[in-house]
């Protein structure tokens, strides 16, 4: 999804940027107060709007930063007691090649402009109203001076546009109750526009900000004449109803399985103004059914996958509840206190049935309700706290008509609790979280959870030389309380692993009832001018566990990273801008003993005609593994080199195209992948958006972890083999009818094969020699067995079979669709109709073919289809 503001992204090249900034005089606008409000039409001729002053002297940032625009634009501010309302003049000498593109709310292309506040004028915080040429809104909060974005903020306002012989306009009314702040910070607030012409890809600003700031709020200019102003309370109330009919294949002799059933809920949301800069989310029996399904995936590690949140109650605002003990996006950098997904998701408790019994399962865990809390106090404290509490899920099992119900998820309570200050500017910052989770166990479930989990942190910012300089703390600490059981778990689990023979530093203690561990990161460097460079050690000890409201991949890590880059931002040759990247890492566990260590090297850039080309290589040593064996010992493993190339071409135009290939191949050829993967965008109409993304990827390792058995008292690591292929096919298309009215759907086939050989165990996992580390089983100790469909070992070939393990192979086939109408028909009042399907089917053959494989699939059973209105109406108290 593009992002929601293109010209957001242009702003803030921000904590990558290249030359040292310099220091503009800021400007100040004088705002109006008015008596007579103007009519929201995208009329700038109202009378109402013969009041106040027009301002212009808008300056470029991007393509060439300084100089004057193309084209010149102006803007006036007016407020009475209830709302703020901005015009702007977007002047164009050619007004018919003015890039009108509808599309959803928050997904602006186009022409476009975009209004920020920093009405706490922390300059820290910003809220950004963005509309383009054809009338559609978006709207963000920026955070951590500007270089954190929250796009799924979704306040009421209203704005409407225009076009005249001269250009176009844009006619806004914000509600004060939309819009927080402070008594003390009323009478003035920070304030910059933007003005993006699509055409040129050029950017201007009302205030300059240098391309190679830290950051920009701080850069923002001034909004003065709001000294009278009293702050005003929101009280949204938005109740809800959906009701669906659910269609799957029906099951003989499972009374769960009749091939429908009917479904329906209600509910209530609302939005609260504690005080005027303080606001109070909440929710009670919330409804997701017109979010979009998690991407489908082969996941062959021991690790948890980690999927993004896409529930609305939980986006917006997440930058505020987030405590990050990690490096980077993706793998480290998902490590977190907070992790969204832990509420609501899918029960976790196995349940083992009898034959003919048959179990209808939850798959998800229903909120009863959950409140959040979010602002900031006058005296500079942000808040951010998150209350939740999720129902006991019962599965209900039937054996030939007698029922009865077992517990798979208990009822539990989670809390989140967020607080920062900055002083000086916003140059010195101090914050705090800390999480709880409680759950309400009892026999049946105190074997498998935590009856009680804390995690908690302290972070510590300080800037330097124009916030060109920083360092940075955050420790964190946590600790988890259950029975005996539940404790070993997850002392074995594969974030820890302390059962491994060769740890001598950790200790398996299967009677302990607690289990405590502490984790964090410290950076320290430049972060603005053309030349950055970073420090960044990470610490994450034996017994840090935060899976129960957090994410954790691994705990057991000592990470250090140097980092360094190099900018050039203004245009040279063919080139518009060009960024070099470079880093190299070394990882240790806390015995101190030697994981790995790796070298990365990235160039980026723009060429003049708006293509795109990023290459990315990454040179690893060889290191050690403590997880390749699942709880044995810590193995020498091969490094790797892995190079990347990315390419697109300019994404302005109506046909884009973009494209990924990535090769990886390790040390004594112990594993090759190749992956590639192509994007097309296409606009036949303006209001009308295809994207078609296929993937194509194959891989050989030698080394896949089948299962571990024991023989003659001694552990078997068995490994295999693995050819794999896996093709995907996503497609998305995006219609909108009006800037409230749209159309989009989504469907992604998805296919997968794995096919094992040369099964093997490891012998000796420290061995110098790649080779030496396992045996490969010989013709004369496997053996098939067709009809269990299970290999059958005889290790020391006396005849009789020593251990077996089942067909590892998989063909793992998928189709995932959803198509959802959206009406928004008064702001903040929504009705959905969803339409979304599910298709599924899995083998053992372990062969790849993407037409047999979707064929069986299509001709298989019935899919499961779920269709779904849900309506919201939102009810202004205040």
């Amino acid at each position: 999804m593009q992002n929601i503001f293109k010209i957001s992204i242009i702003i803030f090249i921000g904590i990558s940027a290249v030359c040292n900034a310099q220091s503009d005089e800021k400007k100040v606008y004088t705002t109006t107060r008015i008596k007579t409000a103007p009519n929201i039409d995208g009329d700038i001729y109202d009378l109402a709007w013969s009041e106040g002053q027009w301002q212009g002297g808008f300056i470029q940032n991007e393509p060439r930063e300084g100089i004057a625009p193309s084209q010149n634009t102006e803007f006036k501010i007016l407020f009475d007691n209830s709302n703020m309302y901005i015009a702007v003049k977007s002047y164009d000498t050619a007004p018919d090649s003015i890039v009108h593109r509808l599309t959803r709310r928050d997904e602006i292309d186009g022409d476009n402009i975009i209004v920020i506040f920093d009405s706490y004028h922390d300059l820290r915080t910003g809220f950004g109203f963005s509309v383009s040429s054809t009338g559609v809104k978006g709207d963000l909060i920026f955070s951590d001076d500007g270089n954190s974005e929250d796009d799924t903020w979704d306040p009421i306002w209203f704005v409407k546009t225009k076009t005249y012989d001269w250009g176009w306009a844009a006619e806004m009314k914000i509600p004060f109750t939309q819009l927080r702040f402070s008594v003390n910070s009323s009478s003035v607030w920070g304030l910059n526009i933007a003005r993006q012409i699509y055409r040129y890809s050029e950017m201007s600003l009302w205030q300059r900000t240098p391309r190679d700031a830290s950051g920009f709020i701080h850069f923002m200019g001034e909004l003065d004449g709001l000294q009278e102003l009293s702050p005003k309370k929101q009280f949204d109330l938005t109740p809800y109803v959906t009701g669906g009919y659910e269609s799957f294949e029906k099951e003989e002799g499972n009374p769960f399985a009749d091939g429908n059933r009917w479904v329906k809920n209600i509910g209530l949301d609302g939005k609260i103004g504690i005080s005027n800069n303080m606001t109070l989310d909440f929710t009670i029996n919330p409804d997701f059914g017109q979010v979009e399904a998690d991407p489908s995936e082969v996941n062959l590690t021991a690790f948890e996958s980690f999927f993004e949140e896409k529930r609305p109650f939980f986006i917006e605002g997440k930058n505020i509840t987030s405590f990050g003990i990690g490096i980077g996006d993706g793998g480290l950098g998902n490590d977190n206190l907070f992790y969204s997904r832990r509420i609501g998701r899918r029960p976790q408790r196995d349940i083992s049935l009898m034959d003919n019994e048959f179990a209808d399962i939850p798959t998800h865990t229903s909120i009863i309700g959950a409140a959040k809390l979010t602002g900031k106090t006058e005296n500079g404290w942000s808040i951010g706290i998150i209350e939740s509490l999720a129902r006991e899920e019962k599965a209900e099992i039937d054996l030939l008509g007698a029922r009865r119900q077992e517990i798979v998820e208990p009822l539990s309570n989670y809390f989140v609790g967020r607080l920062q200050k900055d002083f000086n500017k916003g140059n010195t910052i101090i914050g705090g979280q800390f999480t709880n989770t409680l759950r309400y166990l009892n026999a049946t479930t105190r074997d498998n959870y935590h009856r009680t989990a804390n995690t908690g942190g302290v972070d510590f910012t300080q800037f330097f030389k124009d916030k060109n300089w920083t360092i940075s703390v955050s420790a964190a600490f946590s600790d988890v309380i259950g029975n005996s059981n539940a404790i070993a778990s997850t002392q074995k689990s594969p974030v820890h692993y302390f059962q491994r023979p060769d740890a001598d530093y950790v200790t398996l203690n299967e009677n302990r009832k607690s289990l405590a561990g502490h984790g964090g990161i410290v950076s320290a460097g430049k972060i603005g001018g053309k030349w950055n460079f970073m420090y960044f050690g990470l610490w994450k000890s034996p017994g840090l566990e935060l899976n129960d409201l957090g994410y954790l991949r691994t705990a057991d890590q000592l990470l250090n990273i140097f980092w360094g880059a190099y900018h050039i931002n203004e245009p040279f040759s063919v080139f518009k801008e060009m960024h070099f990247n470079g880093d190299y890492a070394v990882s240790f566990d806390y015995g101190g003993n030697f994981l790995g260590s790796g070298y990365e090297f990235s160039v980026s850039t723009k060429f003049n005609n708006y293509y795109n080309l990023n290459l990315h290589t990454y040179i690893g040593t060889n290191g050690k593994d403590n997880s390749l064996l699942r709880g044995g010992p810590s193995m020498k493993v091969p490094g790797d080199f892995n190079f990347n190339c990315f390419i697109s071409s300019d994404e302005r135009k109506k046909l884009g195209v973009e494209f990924g290939g990535n090769f990886s191949q390790g040390y004594y050829n112990s594993q090759t992948s190749s992956n590639y993967s192509l994007e097309i965008n296409y606009r036949p109409v303006n209001a009308l958006k295809i994207e078609i993304e296929p993937e194509y990827s194959i891989s050989r390792s030698e080394l896949q972890y089948i299962d571990e058995l024991g023989f003659q008292s001694d552990p078997r690591y068995l490994f295999g083999h693995i050819d794999q292929q896996l093709f995907r096919l996503s497609f998305r298309a995006n219609y909108s009818i009006t800037p409230d009215l749209t159309i989009q759907y989504w469907g992604q086939p998805f296919a997968a094969a794995g096919n094992f050989s040369k099964y093997k165990m490891i012998t000796d996992p420290k061995a110098s020699s790649f080779q030496n580390r396992y045996q490969i089983y010989s013709p004369l100790q496997k053996s098939f067995n067709e009809t269990g469909n299970f290999y059958g070992i005889d290790e020391d070939m006396d005849g009789a079979e020593d251990y077996r393990f089942d067909n590892p192979n998989f063909n793992q086939d998928e189709f995932l669709s959803n198509l959802v109408v959206r009406w928004e028909f008064v702001p903040g009042s929504t009705l959905f109709f969803v339409w979304s399907q599910k298709r599924e089917n899995s083998t053992t053959l372990g062969n790849f073919s993407f037409r047999n494989d979707m064929k069986d699939l299509f001709n298989g059973d019935k899919p499961y289809n779920v269709f779904l209105m849900k309506f919201s109406y939102r009810i202004g108290l205040r």
